[in-house]
């Protein structure tokens, strides 16, 4: 299926989180962070003047995890995310 996202969203993969610590313990939903870690997979429109969209595809970004729409694409998890929900870009260190 393919999406064409509208707007100033984007479509993110979520970034499977390891569910147990070092030790071995399993960590409660309750527990875990509220920001999440994904993967931009397509991008909407971006109408402020003079500005580009500040993330691509294939960027890897932090968003909070309060205000996104999940949704199912062919069995797999997706969420639809305001550009403003997006905290930041990871960066690879060189």
């Amino acid at each position: 299926m393919k999406i064409r996202i509208l707007g100033p969203r984007v479509l993110l993969k979520p970034t499977k989180k390891e569910e147990k610590t070092k030790g071995g313990l399993l960590i409660p939903d309750s527990a875990k962070d509220d920001n999440k870690e994904g993967e931009v997979i397509e991008v909407g429109s971006y109408d402020i003047k003079d500005k580009e969209m500040p993330v691509k595809k294939g960027d890897k970004v932090i968003y909070s995890g309060f205000s996104n729409n999940k949704i199912n694409i062919d069995g797999e998890d997706y969420y639809v995310v305001d550009v403003k929900d997006i905290l930041a870009v990871v960066e690879e260190r060189r």
